[in-house]
């Protein structure tokens, strides 16, 4: 398929992480095309089953080819079983020089379905950060940079704030806790903002716990 062009930049997502993280100068802020950053991972919001038919799966697709769905599936079926669960991910090599890899993590478990009530957003970016640390365990230094998009703020329906906290969550737990494998981190994730429904927006962002060793 052709023709297929990104959905137009949500200032208001932007605008809502430049606040998140503001404090992060590591994290670079960028307005425009995920499919314009010449980094060595992209990180696309899935739905469990990877059908790469729309949002940002659909324009990756198109762009990197048909191929980069038959990976995804077949490294969710070596790992996981049938379906991908939200709050874990795959590493898939991208089949093109840039990005070299292309981690695929679910923001829903079905297609098109609105999961703005649920933590999915923290999950699937702390998941992300979890494929990026397995593969460099793999092969130390293959991913130094990584371009991830609004997880969520569209299909998801997530508002501005909270994608952009929940984001900051899960970018923050990776840097300040060692995760075993991916149920320990949906464990931690779901501890951490547990109560998240009697915080207000601004207050979303959390204190991670102490680094933890292997």
């Amino acid at each position: 398929m052709s023709g297929l062009r990104p959905r137009p930049i949500n200032a208001d997502v932007v605008q809502a992480w430049r606040a998140a993280f503001a404090d992060t100068p590591e994290i670079e802020i960028y307005q425009g095309s995920i499919l314009n950053q010449q980094v060595d991972a992209w990180v696309t919001p899935t739905n469990s089953r990877a059908q790469m038919n729309g949002g940002v799966d659909a324009v990756i697709k198109d762009h990197l080819g048909a191929g980069i769905q038959v990976r995804v599936r077949r490294a969710i079926r070596s790992q996981f079983g049938e379906a991908l669960p939200v709050g874990s991910a795959v590493c898939v090599p991208s089949g093109a020089a840039t990005p070299k890899f292309l981690i695929s993590t679910p923001t829903m478990v079905h297609v098109a379905e609105n999961v703005s009530e649920t933590l999915n957003v923290a999950l699937a970016c702390t998941a992300a950060f979890q494929a990026i640390h397995m593969q460099n365990e793999k092969a130390p230094g293959s991913i130094t940079s990584v371009a991830l998009v609004g997880m969520g703020a569209a299909t998801g329906e997530v508002p501005p704030q909270i994608c952009a906290n929940l984001m900051w969550t899960g970018y923050t737990l990776f840097n300040d806790y060692y995760f075993h494998d991916y149920d320990d981190l949906r464990k931690t994730v779901l501890e951490q903002l547990g109560d998240i429904e009697s915080r207000p927006a601004e207050r979303v962002r959390i204190k991670p716990p102490q680094t933890q060793g292997s």
